[in-house]
């Protein structure tokens, strides 16, 4: 699958482009804004694209008004063929953000329930009862998304509601050529739908990509065959940062052994879970890190370690937002990219992570594990990378065998000759290929 092989990019357009917080109905093409990022993406080694929600909304995205059309507050369809068309023309895929499991108070159909009440046609599209009242007082009860009743829970058991949505998923493949989804809260979905879209995308494209949003638990509920392709790695996101900021790089490699290592009770080994430092969601790597010299060595851990690297929007170049102070926060306007050291540094690793097939496929071996440093091997066949990262303010004289007398850097081009061992500079790090 293109995506195990791919560095995702990923943007929320509403923020990003500085839209208003609340649906004005003004049509703005603000999504025209992407088409100047091209270059930037490109050169920082970016070959995938995924979208927070575009479809029209009531105000953050993830509250549906319209899954047909784009929201009114980012432009016309025609302004965002141009965007797609432009990726695709750049090498750079398009995947959307599917919000299948609710939709907002502002939904088409939802409004004609609020209206006809018994005798509306889409009484059944939602879970409701006319024998209770919302928070709203709409005189009728309705299921909110975890308590969230601006979040009206759609009845997927519904063939008509099944049908809606899978019509949209035609419409915006075929008119736009996008080329996956990322399923928001994809833990509150069904298998016996994930299955059914699984099989409907196939149809459409056999190369459609499906990821899915999920915060824990076992990830294999929702992805395997005949499931989705991909599902979000938040147990490595904790461990990714916590690992840094504690100074206790067993954490993360605890869960990299857990989750991909060699042992028969191994959960994902083979699979291409979804691995990220930050998003839309959580507050920004830049922000949550204790020591700011630790930022390339996070991306470094992220985009060596198995699975398919995803950069939010403004952190490659260090861009901070904290949680506490609101989505917003994490969502800002950026009228124009940016370019520095950490840049040049992810640009490099996302170069590397695509020209190697250990890198992007290879099984995962820890060679050299203390709680400042750490080595892990991928290898693939007969390529084998050596991931090396210090994140102490000393040098380490990390001793091990390397099985070979040299290897060559993917980051900087060095040859690093193995005697025993070698010497980590502090806050280092290193993609060594061995012959």
């Amino acid at each position: 699958m293109w995506a195990d092989e791919s560095v995702f990019y990923q943007i929320y357009p509403l923020g990003m482009c500085g839209a208003p917080p609340t649906n004005d109905g003004i049509v703005t093409g603000r999504i025209r804004e992407v088409i100047g990022w091209t270059d930037h993406l490109q050169k920082l080694g970016v070959n995938a694209v995924y979208f927070c929600p575009v479809f029209s909304s009531d105000a953050h995205g993830y509250d549906t008004r319209d899954y047909f059309r784009i929201d009114e507050r980012l432009g016309t369809e025609e302004d965002f063929r141009e965007v797609c068309d432009a990726l695709h023309a750049s090498g750079i895929r398009v995947v959307l953000d599917g919000v299948f499991n609710h939709v907002g108070r502002g939904f088409w159909a939802f409004r004609d329930v609020q209206e006809k009440r018994w005798d509306s046609p889409y009484k059944d599209w939602f879970r409701l009862s006319f024998d209770g009242d919302s928070p709203y007082h709409d005189g009728f009860w309705y299921e909110g998304w975890e308590g969230h009743y601006e979040l009206v829970k759609l009845n997927l058991h519904n063939e008509a509601v099944i049908g809606h949505l899978f019509d949209a998923v035609r419409y915006w493949t075929e008119t736009f050529g996008i080329d996956g989804l990322r399923l928001d809260v994809a833990y509150c979905l069904d298998q016996n739908f994930l299955r059914r879209l699984r099989a409907f995308t196939d149809s459409l494209k056999p190369d459609f990509w499906l990821v899915g949003e999920v915060l824990g638990g076992d990830y294999r509920r929702i992805m395997g065959d005949g499931l989705l392709h991909s599902a979000t790695n938040y147990e490595c996101y904790k461990g990714l940062h916590s690992s840094f900021n504690s100074m206790n790089m067993f954490e993360i490699n605890h869960s990299l052994i857990r989750q991909f290592g060699k042992d028969p009770w191994t959960l994902y080994r083979g699979m291409h879970l979804l691995s990220f430092v930050d998003n839309h969601d959580v507050t920004r790597v830049a922000s949550i890190l204790s020591e700011p010299r630790h930022l390339p060595l996070i991306y470094a851990v992220c985009f060596g370690m198995p699975g398919i690297p995803c950069i939010y929007y403004g952190s490659e170049w260090g861009i901070r937002g904290d949680k506490r102070d609101g989505d917003q926060a994490l969502r800002p306007r950026i009228e124009a990219p940016s370019w520095n050291e950490l840049t040049d540094a992810v640009s490099r690793m996302a170069s590397a992570k695509k020209s190697s097939a250990a890198l992007c496929y290879g099984d995962f071996t820890s060679v050299v594990l203390t709680n400042r440093q750490c080595i892990f091997e991928r290898r693939c066949g007969e390529e084998r990378v050596l991931v090396a990262v210090n994140a102490d303010r000393e040098p380490y004289y990390a001793r091990f065998d390397a099985g070979a007398a040299e290897g060559t850097d993917l980051l900087t081009g060095d040859t690093q000759t193995f005697e025993g061992g070698c010497t980590l500079a502090p806050f280092s790090a290193h993609y060594w290929k061995m012959p």
